[in-house]
């Protein structure tokens, strides 16, 4: 009796031994893991119509709604001209082809057996298959997967025709697009004008040398124009009135605007935020943003601070450098446009080996609450291309003239064309010289 007492002892406490390394190891797991958080278009922003709708619309259907009824304003041309994101670095494999649609245009982008990145046309100009899906790379060449032939990745040259013993003709080519590898993601240069690239998005010798490591990612898709994204940075007055209060109150617009008055422990901790944002004078396409926050306790007593310089590279880029008491960390936002009123905007952050963690989750989940909180006035506001401004909006004007650089003669613009037989109903909008359709909704 006592030996099987002594045994049974033995089997318990290895089995509580096992479960708490277990626990532990997932623990690990989770904490060091970092953080990937993706919200999609009907995602953030619509917590109101929830809240009051009585018909029982899913948050999809009231995005769509919104969406179709929201007032576009007098918006500048939809894609101006510089670097963009067409995918991050890691989601493209040695001999991996994928398709991306942005700017308007479709892409194939591919990566060659030794590593380079391209960017084609995505059609064929043989009979049109789409070379970003079912195709294959053989060498630094993409193969069509209708036909067999092959289109080389730097200058989008046919190469092999398998079924022809006749000379490939010169014009049997696709667009290759100029474009870069750098800092974690592929970029492709767009220009309306078709000039070649004027700068480059430059390596941050941190990552390059992997110094620095991968520490988080988010994702989201903005129902706005692009210039409007990156003014947050010249918007100063904004920030201690959408971003002072708590991370606490989440990105619930109504939840962080009633924490300005309610009696609850969250308005304890309140931002505080110093902005000054100017062009630069060496390098054009640069303008920069210097802030510095504060985590005040009663909004008096300050205990955390981090100084932030947001260096905006061309339309598309955004390098945020953070000095925090743990240490210097870097996180890049970047915006490209998928249609002329939807942005897709990732963040993905780079710290020393000793914050990636539980350090880097923190800074990544805090850049994306308060980035929520635009998300939902970018969702559902108008752009007003003549804005009532104040004295302290002076930077806003600053940008928009600075912004203008990146727009040319052929620049892209958007306009509408009505549904002929429902009058008043959208059905088709124009993109320079291109057609695109899109839903009718009709009122019976």
């Amino acid at each position: 009796m006592d030996v099987f007492f002594v045994f049974k002892s033995e089997i318990v406490g290895l089995l509580v031994s096992s479960a708490a390394i277990l626990l532990s190891v997932t623990a690990c797991y989770f904490l060091l893991k970092p953080l990937n958080r993706i919200r999609d278009l009907c995602d953030v922003g619509y917590e109101e119509q929830l809240r009051l709708d009585n018909y029982g619309q899913t948050r999809r259907q009231l995005a769509n709604e919104m969406r179709r009824r929201k007032k576009i304003g007098e918006i500048p041309p939809v894609y101006p001209n510089g670097w963009f994101v067409l995918c991050e670095s890691d989601d493209l494999k040695n001999r991996q082809v994928r398709s991306v649609d942005a700017l308007g245009e479709h892409f194939a982008v591919f990566r060659s057996a030794e590593g380079v990145a391209y960017v084609l046309d995505a059609y064929c100009p043989h009979l049109g298959a789409h070379l970003g899906v079912g195709s294959r790379v053989v060498g630094d060449c993409v193969e069509c997967p209708f036909h067999g032939w092959q289109f080389r990745g730097a200058d989008g040259q046919c190469t092999s025709i398998p079924y022809t013993s006749g000379k490939i003709p010169k014009s049997a080519r696709v667009k290759s697009w100029p474009c870069d590898e750098v800092n974690g993601f592929i970029f492709v240069w767009y220009h309306a004008e078709q000039e070649n690239p004027s700068w480059k998005v430059p390596r941050i010798p941190e990552i390059v040398t992997r110094k620095w490591i991968y520490g988080g990612r988010s994702e989201y898709k903005v129902n706005a124009h692009i210039q409007e994204i990156p003014e947050n940075g010249s918007d100063v007055a904004h920030l201690d009135c959408l971003h002072g209060p708590s991370l606490l109150y989440g990105s619930d617009l109504n939840a962080a605007q009633g924490g300005k008055s309610d009696n609850g422990w969250a308005p304890f901790l309140q931002h505080h935020w110093k902005v000054k944002w100017e062009a630069n004078s060496e390098e054009k396409h640069v303008a920069i943003s210097s802030l510095h926050h504060e985590l005040r306790l009663f909004g008096r007593l300050p205990f955390i601070s981090v100084d932030v310089e947001a260096k905006q590279m061309g339309p598309g880029l955004v390098c945020l450098s953070f000095n925090t008491s743990f240490g210097r960390c870097l996180l890049f936002e970047t915006v490209t446009p998928i249609e002329p009123m939807i942005q897709r905007v990732l963040h993905r952050l780079y710290a020393p080996v000793f914050m990636v963690g539980p350090i880097a989750k923190f800074f990544v989940w805090g850049e994306a609450v308060m980035f929520e909180r635009d998300v939902a006035v970018w969702n559902s506001k108008t752009f007003t291309s003549k804005p009532m401004l104040v004295a302290e909006d002076r930077a806003i004007n600053l940008y928009r003239r600075w912004f203008q650089q990146f727009y040319s003669e052929n620049s892209p613009r958007f306009t509408f064309k009505e549904n002929v037989a429902h009058p008043g109903n959208i059905n088709a909008y124009w993109i320079g010289k291109k057609r695109h359709l899109t839903l009718v909704m009709y009122n019976w």
